[in-house]
């Protein structure tokens, strides 16, 4: 750590990348101080040892994975690490899911979760019908953990649960609201034929404005990419869940 009396008689202190001004006071003072100044170094260096502890480690991460085996944070090269930092810094608070296959290509993966965190905390949409979308296109590609994960999610968001229930068994809900049946004839449409028609667009457009469908096909696309990394990886169920889908051919 360094400190230094700067003209402006303030202190600033460094550690790594971590710093702190301290607020004016009197540089005479101070120096008279030297065991008041000992005891303040030594409270910053206790707040800034709390924030590195925090940096991410191998027993914080709990990777897991099928083909693709977890890693571990001590192995990983500099870019993987900065992708780990990258993921921590925003609104997630896990690696679970299809982080340890993009970690093999990590700028990649940073570029992925870039996206997938806008599409999925900052869509235009609300949050119950964003997670409508996600387990639509779950469903459509059986993506055992993503349907887990986001089930949950869309009863939080308020999505009705026998909505939930006739998707998981590939049946068109008979309970949904105007602006949930848009997203869903959007979704299953552009997902089944991969066109959508006039009538299901103007629709869409209609409840949630261009920018809304955009976003609705951003969603079903970034999670068109997370299904496939958990699918083709493998990726296992928490220790003790079920499956909850069983495989379908059609989600019309």
């Amino acid at each position: 750590m360094m400190h230094r009396i700067a003209p402006s008689n303030t202190i600033n202190f460094s550690e790594g990348k971590y710093s702190m001004r301290l607020p004016a006071v009197s540089v005479n003072r101070l120096r008279r101080a030297p065991n008041a100044i000992c005891a303040l170094c030594a409270g910053i260096l206790g707040i800034l040892g709390i924030v590195n502890a925090q940096a991410p480690t191998t027993r914080d991460l709990h990777l897991r994975g099928g083909r693709f085996q977890p890693l571990t944070y001590e192995t990983m090269t500099p870019e993987q690490k900065a992708l780990v930092d990258s993921i921590f810094s925003g609104p997630r608070t896990s690696m679970d899911g299809p982080f340890n296959v993009l970690l093999r290509s990590p700028e990649m993966g940073d570029l992925a979760q870039k996206f997938g965190a806008q599409m999925r905390f900052h869509s235009s949409l609300s949050p119950r019908l964003s997670e409508f979308a996600i387990l639509i296109t779950a469903r459509y590609w059986t993506a055992q953990f993503e349907w887990q994960a986001h089930h949950k999610n869309a009863l939080t968001a308020g999505l009705n649960p026998s909505i939930i229930e006739a998707l998981a068994a590939g049946k068109r809900p008979t309970s949904m609201q105007p602006d949930e049946e848009a997203v869903y004839n959007f979704s299953t449409e552009v997902l089944n034929t991969k066109h959508v028609s006039d009538a299901v667009f103007q629709a869409a457009k209609e409840k949630f404005g261009e920018r809304g469908v955009v976003d609705l096909m951003g969603i079903v696309g970034y999670y068109q990419l997370v299904s496939m990394l958990l699918n083709v990886d493998g990726y296992p169920l928490a220790d003790g869940a079920k499956p909850e889908l069983s495989p379908i051919t059609s989600t019309r």
